[in-house]
């Protein structure tokens, strides 16, 4: 029986696919492990060698939530490395001919000079003009808020940045996911810090506080872990709050682009009005579908026709089809 060749086997990119396309990474995953490697053993030695002593002597409502803490981080820390952040699937040869006929249309055969065929095209997005850069490695014209993501080798839409402590790519389909991470890390590292310290006050109270470190060590490499932890994250989750109630991104906050510039009256078109309405659209809004058919089966030629088979699931099918002219209109 001859091997059936899977799109994910095919596609272009520096991505990473496990269990038949299903699981989507950077290649560089060195830094996730060290990450997943951290929270669990630091959570490990929290529910081993506090959780104990603190139920008995506070209340057995400690451990629940640590625990509920851990298992919501870990599943969003999971979620968003192994799903695809929103890649744009690059131009077929026919598409890429087509597009390069369109910018390089003739200047005519009497100018005395030749001027090279525009590279950007602009569109008008609620009253605010936004240009859309074409993509030399992808041979698109990229859509507002997408960016090529040179780790990845991948146009991501709305890219936010590329994070190697999730080894993946934050964009438009797993934002949320990161966000929610973030927030519930900054959440269990306080909450494991305090309890920490409340274990060692009590055991000082008792014998010590030299005594105290002796009869529980591992509280003191697992304080020492949060300390040094707890203001990176508290500042990256204070950060990506900020982003979130504007309706930005990373990479549109890093270049300034809705900021002031020359006395032009410049404002960010992707906004709500509200900081509550950016946040239920950033975080509660639907999902777009995936426009990688991963699991699909390549073409014979070994290309990967993407444009004719947007999304991962025939039971959203409709849905796939509306958000694929939605991407159509914005990059024609």
């Amino acid at each position: 029986m001859s091997h059936v060749t899977k799109k994910w086997e095919v596609l272009p990119g520096r991505n990473k696919f496990c269990c038949d396309g299903r699981v989507m990474m950077a290649r560089q995953v060195g830094v996730f492990y060290f990450t997943v490697a951290l929270i669990v053993v630091t959570c490990t030695l929290f529910f081993v060698f506090d959780c104990p002593f603190l139920s008995e002597e506070i209340s057995p409502v400690i451990p629940v939530v640590a625990g509920v803490l851990f298992l919501f981080v870990m599943s969003t820390l999971l979620r968003t490395s192994f799903s695809d952040p929103g890649v744009i699937p690059r131009a077929t040869a026919e598409e890429a001919a087509d597009i390069e006929r369109q910018i390089e249309l003739p200047n005519g055969s009497t100018s005395p000079t030749y001027r090279p065929p525009p590279r950007t095209k602009e569109v008008v997005v609620r009253g605010q003009t936004v240009k859309l850069k074409y993509c030399f490695t992808c041979k698109i014209f990229r859509p507002p808020r997408a960016s090529h993501c040179s780790l990845c080798d991948n146009c991501v839409d709305r890219f936010d940045h590329h994070c190697p402590w999730v080894g993946n790519c934050v964009g438009r389909r797993n934002y949320r996911y990161f966000y929610m991470f973030i927030m519930s890390l900054a959440f269990l590292c306080v909450f494991i810090f305090s309890c920490i310290i409340t274990h060692l006050v009590l055991l000082s109270r008792r014998n010590g506080f030299l005594d105290a470190v002796k009869d529980s060590p591992a509280s003191v490499i697992e304080g020492v872990v949060c300390f040094f932890s707890v203001w990176s994250i508290l500042g990256l989750a204070g950060f990506h709050t900020y982003l979130t109630t504007s309706n930005q991104t990373t990479n549109e906050d890093i270049k300034g682009s809705f900021s002031s510039r020359r006395g032009q009256d410049i404002f960010n078109p992707y906004s709500r009005g509200s900081f509550m309405c950016n946040c239920v659209a950033m975080i509660c809004g639907p999902e777009p579908p995936s426009l990688l058919d991963r699991r699909g089966i390549a073409v014979p030629d070994g290309q990967v026709s993407l444009r004719g088979n947007y999304g991962s699931l025939k039971s959203s099918q409709q849905k796939v089809t509306k958000y694929k002219g939605q991407f159509r209109k914005l990059i024609v």
